[in-house]
């Protein structure tokens, strides 16, 4: 005979708790990365020059005359006489090239210069883009990261317009998701005699967004956008010079997309009773 007491069973939670809108991009994002690996060199190099955000041919569509600018800017960044000289030719390319490709300002977001970066945003995307997209759905979720990838990439162009380094990355989309979660996931949640019977990643999240002098007065808020900026800033500003990265990080791209998920949620709030 079995004298265990007949315990109730422990609820089952879901490994990926994630909504499938936020599952759906992280998986696309891994996806594209592992075939970039599998692909050969010269194919993966056709993918980046066409489909990456590369500043100075916006900049030369608006106007041609700024070629021989955009070539000294590529000459003059510092490094070996071979990374110089190939910086170089990549410019001289686009500037002969002299096609605008609107397109790449949004899918330079598709792309990731390492594993580790795309398995950082894919990190970042699930974390706050979950109560983005439960909040608003699919299709507003969607919108939000469209359109804060468009707003990163157009405010990198207007500081950087003379930049021949092609820019990837879904950090801008993900800043703006970042930025619309902001506006309601510091809110204090129901507690457990609000709703009975519910565990705590089950409680509802609150209903109304925060406006921002809501957020400035939240001191969980206002410490979490006070760390974003600093950090974006000084990783921007520092990282290739302590030798954290190879590569600058594109720290006005994410500000462009935090500020258009900050901007943009409220105008796509779903109505609520």
């Amino acid at each position: 005979m079995d004298a265990t007491p007949d315990l109730p069973r422990p609820p089952r939670v879901p490994v990926f708790n994630m909504p499938g809108v936020v599952s759906a991009a992280v998986g696309l994002l891994v996806l594209i990365q592992a075939g970039r690996v599998l692909i050969p060199d010269a194919w993966d190099i056709t993918l980046l020059v066409d489909l990456a955000l590369v500043p100075a041919r916006a900049t030369l569509a608006l106007d041609p005359g700024r070629a021989d600018e955009v070539v000294r800017a590529a000459a003059s960044w510092p490094g070996s006489p071979l990374e110089v000289q190939a910086r170089a030719a990549f410019a001289n390319y686009i500037v002969a090239e002299n096609a605008a490709m609107p397109w790449t300002f949004v899918t330079y977001g598709l792309l990731h210069g390492s594993w580790a970066h795309v398995l950082l945003n894919g990190l970042w995307l699930a974390a706050f883009g979950t109560p983005v997209a439960r909040r608003c759905g699919a299709w507003r979720f969607c919108a939000i990261a469209l359109a804060a990838t468009v707003a990163g990439g157009a405010l990198h162009v207007l500081l950087d317009p003379l930049s021949s380094l092609p820019l990837v990355g879904a950090s801008a989309g993900v800043s703006g998701l970042m930025a619309a979660a902001t506006r309601f996931v510091f809110q204090p949640v129901p507690d457990a005699g609000a709703a009975p019977g519910l565990l705590p990643w089950q409680r509802p999240v609150p209903s109304r967004l925060q406006t921002i002098p809501e957020l400035l007065r939240n001191r969980a808020a206002a410490l979490f956008l006070v760390i974003w900026f600093v950090t974006n800033l000084l990783f921007g500003l520092l990282a290739v010079p302590l030798g954290i990265s190879d590569a600058s990080v594109a720290w006005d791209a994410h500000l462009g997309g935090f500020l258009a998920g900050f901007v943009l949620l409220p105008l796509l709030e779903p109505r609520r009773r």
